[in-house]
């Protein structure tokens, strides 16, 4: 992990713990150290902006810097922070939704989260990150009650900590301890529609992760972290073989919980009133279960978790219902009829998610194939095809016809002795290196490719004659510099306009030939008119 990733990771953290409105600033201030333009800035740090204005309520600014972010991303070709970017910009656009609906848009949400999915397609080397990624996507599934695709996504982050290099901060124990609650949330959302059986597959599933989590707890929060997860395990106790104990430890472990000095999101403590109630009620303790949950639905306000808000009251019915209150029929049956519309609302929702991956999956796949077809399999740099396509892109209707562009042809000297007597796989070894070296030696958005054999070409739009020099004489020393072997390049360097190009690449050619007469090892020119 870099040091801007981890000097932004700790932004976060301040955020979250309330220092939101520092971390902004500072978050800014390193945004703008490179050019003075927030979009310049590193994408980790676009994260930690987003976060900031996020905890500070302005969720519109938040959407902007997700944006910026993204392109930031691109920039860097980060596929874990473009899955970033894209989960934190559907996570605020439901919460502004939530605020006004008239930005209320599910389908943009959607589309968002199954692009941050097929991001991390590519793969994200640093573990730290995908985990950040892989919990944004479980966040903004699980928000929508799209279980089954959030819980893949909270195991996905969970296993990221099991990779070397990843810190020993106690995270591990938290995703265990986020698919704990899912599968409560699932069990609950189930028991609502009089799915029983299913409901109590997912709070076995809640009890399984809740015991790993405690088990594997780890880093400066692990008594909390245990204790969290006992109350998950609890929990999901209730409704099957452990009731009675399960009424004495749920409100146990919250006490502990709070003599840890953990202040449970009023939310959290809901969730765990159901199962509090239906623990007591299933241990014979009626009156007590009755009011444990009537105390709950008292302290409900109108923006708590439907979900929660709904098992609530249903839970509230039922146990009045058993206890022979006769209006109390009613009002579950109205409550389960809603429950069985916000039901099939999810499966609408879940299977245009899945649609949508699919069809995101088939254009990955495509652009995947399009992209390997351009790219020389040996040395990684493009092919023939793909140095055809980028000049494509210099002739375009939008492009500036009389812009100039440099072309420098690089010729490996000697190849064929190095051929013949280190052998083939050397020979392939130095064109790697060759390749890699003349890549790290041209500007950020030029191009390289193999021609064929032994002969590389770079496109340097933008550049002169006098830029193109400097970036040869660059490549020059830097593969006479490689210490595995002995090898050096001949550079020809020429510069035209964007609609010469093709004449461009033959002064070049002209001129690595009178590099290498000239016993290679150096650059030659050809100037413009030349």
């Amino acid at each position: 992990m870099d040091d801007v990733t981890l000097r932004a990771l700790r932004l976060l953290e301040e955020a979250q713990a309330g220092s939101a409105a520092q971390v902004l600033a500072e978050a800014v201030a390193a945004l703008r150290e490179s050019t003075g333009e927030l979009r310049d800035g590193p994408a980790a740090m676009h994260f930690a902006r987003v976060v900031a204005l996020t905890r500070l309520g302005d969720l519109r600014a938040a959407i902007a810097a997700a944006d910026l972010m993204l392109v930031a991303a691109e920039r860097e070709n980060s596929a874990g922070w473009r899955s970033c970017a894209l989960s934190l910009r559907a996570d605020r656009r439901l919460r502004l939704g939530d605020q006004d609906i008239a930005e209320y848009d599910i389908e943009a949400v959607l589309r968002d989260l199954v692009r941050a999915e097929t991001a991390l397609l590519a793969g994200e080397p640093d573990p730290v990150i995908e985990g950040n990624a892989r919990t944004g996507l479980a966040i903004g599934y699980a928000k929508l009650r799209l279980y089954e695709l959030a819980a893949p996504q909270f195991q996905a982050a969970y296993e990221t900590t099991c990779r070397p290099g990843y810190p020993d901060n106690g995270n591990r124990a938290m995703w265990l301890c986020n698919l704990a609650e899912l599968n409560l949330m699932w069990a609950l959302e189930l028991y609502q529609v009089g799915q029983v059986a299913e409901a109590e597959k997912h709070t076995t599933a809640a009890e399984e992760h809740a015991v790993r989590a405690a088990t594997e707890a780890s880093g400066p929060r692990a008594e909390v972290w245990r204790l969290s997860a006992s109350l998950f395990a609890a929990c999901a106790r209730a409704d099957r073989q452990d009731p009675a104990d399960a009424a004495e430890d749920i409100p146990r472990f919250l006490a502990l919980l709070q003599a840890q000095g953990v202040e449970q999101s009023h939310q959290e403590q809901l969730l765990c009133r159901p199962f509090h109630a239906v623990a007591l009620s299933r241990s014979g303790r009626a009156g007590e279960a009755l009011r444990v949950i009537e105390e709950a639905v008292a302290s409900l306000s109108p923006d708590h978790d439907w979900l929660i808000t709904a098992a609530l009251h249903r839970t509230h019915a039922v146990l009045l219902a058993k206890d022979g209150a006769r209006d109390a029929v009613p009002g579950l049956t109205y409550g389960d009829a809603l429950a069985e519309l916000l039901w099939r609302q999810r499966h609408r929702w879940l299977h245009a998610a899945v649609t949508m991956q699919s069809y995101d999956l088939l254009r990955w796949q495509h652009e995947r194939a399009e992209r390997a077809s351009r790219i020389d399999p040996l040395t990684g740099v493009a092919n023939r095809r793909g140095l055809e396509k980028f000049l494509e892109s210099l002739t375009t209707p939008t492009a500036a016809a009389t812009d100039p562009v440099a072309v420098l042809m690089v010729d490996v000297d000697r190849f064929k002795d190095i051929n013949d007597s280190l052998g083939h796989a050397t020979g392939d070894d130095v064109l790697r290196a060759v390749a890699q070296v003349t890549e790290a030696s041209v500007r950020r958005d030029d191009f390289v490719a193999r021609l064929g054999g032994d002969e590389f070409v770079a496109i340097l739009p933008g550049a002169d004659i006098g830029a193109a020099q400097q970036v040869a004489q660059r490549t020059v020393e830097a593969v006479a510099g490689m210490t595995a072997w002995q090898v050096t390049v001949s550079v020809g360097v020429a510069s035209g306009s964007a609609y010469t190009v093709g004449e461009t690449l033959a002064k070049a050619d002209g001129a690595m030939y009178a590099a290498k007469r000239a016993g290679g090892n150096r650059v030659s020119s050809r100037h413009p008119g030349a």
